[in-house]
């Protein structure tokens, strides 16, 4: 535990370089894959190593340490980790875990919410129209879920643009959107240093909708001039002020006015670029780092047990 211990605790330093590599330079869903996964691996690799460091603040307090017939001299001499550290360890641990539950609740009732929304939708096909001269679209995640259109959006776009809004918002239900992004959420809560890997997930699952929609429809500047008019009919526009928090649409996820987000026209230069393939060297990396938080935890958790066997034998 002298070193490892605290090995995926400083990966996640590397998820702003790997955010950014991932979502610019690899396949928009290959990259959502990536991203969830690292997001929740260095999420509970981190929250494991807190966990370690805390519990060997514990093998020194005499109410704990008597029970468990430890030895306080030997856990002494033995535990390279100072008391100081380990009590750090433990105040960090508890934030995680209380942050992560927070969001675990948080994305479950806004998912609960969307789909009761969902459910009491009147459809045609999936498809809502709900008469509003602003103009938006989102997919609403539910048994089924639902695409909701405004009347000022499809105002706005002209019937092939409607093909191409409608494959976009199709994509986000069919593929599960959503569960990508509150996953990578949950992570980014239980360590803040993941949080570029959830705005990360957030783009290029737009990127993956984006990316659908070209092939359904086979012009990709054709969906560039989309998404870049539907973001332009909306740059004056209120945001909706009870937009599900499940939701995901053409012009992203959004607070305050949508195409005011920096991602648009990165996605709209993505679109009128040739395809990113799947960049096996990106691919490889991030396994490299995944497996390395996954290995350090483990050993340092086998150190662990090793040093309270040794503890508990003196």
């Amino acid at each position: 535990m002298r070193i490892l211990v605290y090995l995926p605790l400083l990966l996640p330093l590397l998820a702003p370089l790997g955010a950014r590599q991932l979502s610019e330079r690899c396949e928009p869903r290959l990259a959502t894959w990536l991203l969830t996964v690292s997001s929740l691996v260095l999420a509970v690799a981190s929250t494991l190593s807190l966990g370690l460091l805390a519990v060997t603040g514990l093998t020194r307090v005499p109410l704990i340490a008597g029970p468990g017939h430890w030895s306080l001299s030997t856990a002494r001499r033995d535990d390279p980790t100072e008391l100081s550290v380990a009590v750090l360890a433990g105040l960090l641990l508890g934030g995680a875990l209380v942050m992560a539950a927070r969001m675990l609740w948080r994305r479950a009732g806004s998912l609960a919410a969307a789909a009761l929304d969902a459910a009491c939708m009147p459809s045609r096909d999936g498809l809502v129209v709900v008469d509003d001269p602003a103009p938006d679209a989102f997919a609403l995640p539910g048994l089924p879920g639902r695409v909701v259109v405004s009347t000022g959006m499809l105002h706005t776009l002209d019937e092939a643009e409607h093909a191409i809004l409608l494959a976009h918002e199709r994509a986000h239900l069919a593929a599960h959107h959503y569960a990508f992004v509150a996953l990578a959420q949950l992570g980014a809560a239980a360590n803040p240093l993941l949080r570029p890997l959830a705005t990360a997930v957030t783009y290029t699952t737009e990127r993956w909708a984006d990316e659908n929609a070209a092939v359904v429809t086979g012009d990709r500047g054709r969906v560039a001039r989309a998404v870049a008019k539907a973001a332009l009919a909306a740059r004056d526009t209120p945001a909706r002020s009870r937009l599900p928090g499940a939701a995901l649409g053409i012009l992203g996820r959004r607070r305050t006015r949508l195409a005011t987000a920096g991602p648009v026209p990165r996605r709209v230069a993505a679109l009128l670029a040739p395809p990113l393939g799947r960049h096996r060297l990106l691919a490889a990396a991030t396994a490299a780092v995944l497996l390395t938080a996954t290995w350090s935890s483990a050993e340092a958790a086998h150190d662990l047990h090793k040093l309270l066997e040794t503890i508990g034998a003196s």
